[in-house]
């Protein structure tokens, strides 16, 4: 299943997201399916068909709003494919159907609790640890550490992003992100992936010259970081994954494009960290919230920091446009503009 917050290109300034599924043959493997399924017309429907429902399931009991509010509810992604399943359009202009040209996309989670960013790809950890004349510390390989960015910057598909005040380095960063959707405390890596509720891509967005400053006091991220992180295009239940399954994550490939041009190529399998270890040491004598999200770290390639002088020569500008893509999972897409004054 494929989740997104959705609303029409049409409506007026302020409308509120919905919530709607991927419809048509083959929408689990389609980089971007054709039609959406408009999950609160399809919960009304069910009801008038079937008026016990909503007294009978905790799905049908309120409007389907937000996946924010939904798993706010007490309610886990999956559920919502009943909606899906139960689903037979009325006609071929049937109204709870909407076309993917018709529509603007949202962030798949609008207001996170957190957001905890990993550190799980060998490449990319070697790299910057080389850049600064050093070598990976060998705690690296037995800790899934991670940082905490900021929720109050969170962008979704095609919203602009700029630079931070001072900054002349902006870089893009490859990740996937992994959505909790039931409390959690104190988990084992065994049972680490079965508090996530889907996945989508991640663009952790960095201005690499504040970074360099700040890192040098050793307290971790700050304005290097917490100025815009992006999430998109939708949310990718586990299942439509598993059968790429590869040892701590799944087999396929991550791209990332600048004005078109290919600037990096990993595959998620890389990660020596997956997000059940980074679940269980996240939820270590605290608790995971609905709604918390967790990045994978950078796959390796997966920046600028790494590979400008090879690819782009140089860091984003005013009219750049980033697409990072993972198989599955989309195509994430956002344009970089001038700060605004």
């Amino acid at each position: 299943m494929r989740l997104a917050h959705i609303r029409e290109l049409s409506a007026p300034a302020g409308a509120p997201w919905r919530v709607a599924a991927a419809l048509g043959p083959g929408a689990a493997d389609m980089e971007r399916p054709a039609a959406w399924l408009d999950l609160e017309v399809a919960r009304r429907r069910a009801i008038a068909a079937r008026p016990a429902l909503a007294h009978d399931a905790a799905l049908f009991r309120q409007p389907i709003t937000t996946l924010d509010d939904h798993m706010g509810r007490g309610l886990r992604v999956a559920v919502l494919a009943e909606l899906v399943e139960a689903f037979a359009p009325r006609d071929e202009d049937d109204d709870a159907v909407l076309a993917t040209e018709d529509l603007s996309f949202g962030s798949p989670v609008l207001r996170p609790p957190s957001i905890r960013d990993g550190y799980g790809f060998e490449r990319h950890v070697r790299t910057v640890w080389e850049r600064r004349g050093g070598e990976v510390p060998p705690i690296w390989y037995e800790l899934p550490v991670f940082y905490f960015s900021n929720v109050a910057e969170v962008r979704g598909p095609g919203d602009p992003v700029w630079a931070p005040r001072g900054s002349t380095e902006l870089d893009f960063e490859l990740e996937v992100a992994a959505l909790i959707d039931t409390p959690a405390m104190d988990l084992s890596a065994d049972d680490g992936e079965a508090v996530i509720g889907g996945y989508m891509i991640f663009n952790d967005w960095s201005a690499r010259d504040l970074q360099r400053e700040e890192t040098q006091l050793r307290l971790g991220p700050a304005k290097g970081k917490d100025f815009a992180s992006a999430f998109g295009p939708w949310l990718v239940t586990p299942d439509e994954l598993e059968d790429r399954r590869s040892g701590r994550a799944f087999d396929l490939e991550m791209t990332a494009h600048v004005n078109g041009a290919e600037i990096s190529r990993g595959r998620w399998s890389d990660a020596v960290h997956g997000f059940a270890g980074l679940a269980a040491r996240a939820s270590a004598d605290v608790h995971l919230r609905p709604g918390d999200l967790l990045g994978s770290g950078t796959v390796g390639t997966g920046c600028l920091l790494e590979v400008r002088d090879a690819t782009l020569g140089r860091y984003l500008l005013p009219g750049d446009v980033v697409e990072l893509s993972v198989e599955r999972l989309g195509v994430l897409r956002n344009p970089v503009v001038t700060r605004p004054s």
